[in-house]
């Protein structure tokens, strides 16, 4: 019914509270606008308004009748943003605000809806041809009502009753929003005068060293006897391994291959031995195996050695601790080396997590650096130069195009796994928070189709976790209960409670906070059950663990970790290449 202190009136028409509105906008500013307006007024039927969301899946046309041109729907869905947040909606639709609360938790970014006033939505997700349709009446009786978290946890339950699509199309969905808002903060930057450029122009391909190199006949090899520390990832913008194009060069002698953690072809999660490489005959030496370093007598005969291996921007992936310790022989050996930069795939700005303990550093903690470096292959490569006094003879090959804030979905590069259960982007950016966990007892996915998207255990109830952490509204993510049974690793054939991290806005979303709020909630819940002292293993953080002993605030926490992050962000200033 009308309630006369929301709707108002017009004219000489007044709303009382005593007469039902059927077929009357209800909508305040429409109503007082006798009806007509831009903005609300329009009525219609679920069964009208699933035909219109199916044209619009359609590409414009339904039941044979063409309504809208494929290239004006492409228009209207295009992101475009509207914040310096990164927030994003087409022409008449949303698609990442503060009001996109109807997408749920699981439809990807780059799907799409609209609301109106009296709790009605509509949202549509090409990626699985779906789309929802609710309607509403939340103004009943007073004008009061609320549906909004109703209307998410809707899409929530729809998303994930979907079995008939598959992971790549979401991801597909969401790399392409990605790279719309990210172009699209770059011109908004532009326009705004700023000194730094978000990204190269639309057009432009980002070169990694090897694409450089490449492309300059290999000048700063010429003529070397060289050995290369490299593996799967390392490879040029047309997919040819670095192995084999440094093999076909004419004017450089490859005379040896150094593997690192995981083997040369990234598929052993064991120890490797020294091999000879099938394809070129060359002797591959293991520095993953029974020693970590290169030896004297590998390196006797080269004039230098060069590193191309993609990292993924977390200071316990071994990769760039093999950085190091190659670093490190090569100064006392008097030969260069050259580094084949490469994009840190999660992004170059953030920096986040405790900084190292100098007593606990290792083979997964090289550096006093947090977990989050923020930094390429390159950087840090100088980072150590300085810092640790190795006295190498450090040449960087740079990249091109390449911007701080670029992700890897928006360098154009192809995407080649990293490490056997580092699948994705997605998994990457879980990482650095994520993989913290896994020296404790709590399944990280291993052995399942998403490593490092879930957690769990045999003694962990899935929903109670979600719920706690849910109510902690972690920024940029969101959790929904689930049970799975890992194939192998940590609790191999156990069914395990647990939950599914989905990152709704990695612009917002900070891993290694993330990280950091389940091992509390873990302390929290399960004070027994959960070994909290191993994750000292990869956190090598002394008053960080004991904090989480505690089970501190996690905003305290995180606190205690700005004057190490401070520090660390005035001498990463001096080691870094690019904007």
């Amino acid at each position: 019914r009308a309630a006369g202190n929301y709707l108002g009136g017009v004219g000489d028409k007044t709303s009382t509270g005593d007469e039902w509105l059927r077929g009357e906008v209800h909508d305040p500013t429409s109503y007082r606008m006798g009806g007509v307006a831009g903005h609300a007024g329009l009525f219609s039927t679920a069964d009208d308004l699933a035909i219109y969301c199916q044209m619009i899946l359609n590409g414009g046309e339904y039941g044979g009748v063409r309504i809208l041109s494929p290239l004006t729907v492409a228009m209207m869905t295009r992101p475009r943003v509207v914040t310096d947040e990164g927030g994003a909606r087409g022409l008449g639709w949303d698609i990442a605000t503060s009001f996109s609360s109807n997408r749920g938790d699981i439809f990807p970014l780059g799907s799409f809806g609209h609301t109106g006033f009296t709790g009605t939505s509509i949202w549509i997700d090409p990626a699985s041809k779906t789309f929802i349709v609710f309607l509403s009446n939340r103004v009943h009786p007073n004008g009061k009502g609320d549906v909004g978290s109703l209307r998410g946890r809707i899409a929530s339950i729809v998303a994930a009753s979907i079995t008939d699509t598959t992971v790549e199309s979401a991801r597909t969905e969401s790399t392409q929003f990605a790279s719309e808002v990210l172009s699209g903060l770059a011109r908004v930057s532009s326009r705004a005068n700023t000194t730094a450029t978000l990204e190269p122009p639309v057009d432009a391909q980002v070169l990694t060293g090897i694409d450089v190199l490449e492309r300059d006949n290999f000048k700063e090899l010429s003529g070397l006897r060289v050995g290369l520390v490299t593996n799967h990832t390392g490879r040029d913008r047309a997919g040819r391994q670095t192995i084999d194009v440094l093999h076909n060069a004419q004017n450089v002698k490859l005379v040896a291959l150094f593997s690192p953690e995981h083997g040369i072809r990234g598929l052993a999660d064991e120890k490797v031995s020294d091999s000879k490489d099938e394809k070129t005959g060359l002797p591959i030496y293991s520095l993953y195996g029974e020693t970590r370093r290169p030896k004297p007598e590998q390196l006797k005969d080269l004039d230098a050695i060069i590193y191309d291996i993609q990292d993924v921007g977390a200071r316990f992936y071994t990769y760039i601790s093999t950085l190091g310790y190659v670093m490190e022989e090569a100064a006392r050996a008097h030969i260069p080396v050259i580094v084949l930069d490469r994009p840190n795939p999660i992004g170059g700005l953030d920096v986040e997590g405790p900084v190292a303990d100098e007593s606990k550093l290792s083979f997964t903690a090289y550096h006093r650096i947090p977990v989050r470096h923020g930094m390429t292959v390159g950087e840090l490569a100088r980072l150590y130069n300085e810092e640790r006094k190795i006295g190498c003879d450090l040449r960087i090959i740079k990249m091109e195009n390449w911007r701080r804030a670029m992700w890897y979905d928006s360098t154009n590069l192809t995407w080649v796994n990293p490490s056997p259960n580092m699948r994705s982007l997605t998994e990457a950016a879980l990482y650095p928070g994520i993989g913290l966990l896994e020296t404790t007892n709590l399944s990280v996915g291993r052995g399942t189709d998403s490593p490092f998207e879930v957690i769990g255990a045999p003694w962990l109830d899935g929903q109670r976790l979600a719920s706690y952490l849910n109510n902690r509204k972690i920024a940029g993510v969101r959790f929904v209960p689930l049970r799975f049974t890992p194939k192998s690793s940590v609790f191999k054939d156990q069914e395990c409670g647990g939950v599914n991290l989905i990152i709704t806005d990695r612009t917002r979303f900070h891993p290694v906070q993330t990280g950091l709020e389940i091992a509390v909630a873990l302390r929290r819940l399960y004070p027994t059950e959960w070994k909290v002292d191993d994750y000292a293993r990869l956190l090598v953080n002394a008053e960080t663990l004991e904090a989480v002993r505690r089970a501190d605030d996690p905003n305290d926490i995180m606190r205690s970790w700005n004057s190490g992050l401070n520090s660390f962000r005035q001498s990463r200033r001096r080691a870094l290449i690019y904007q």
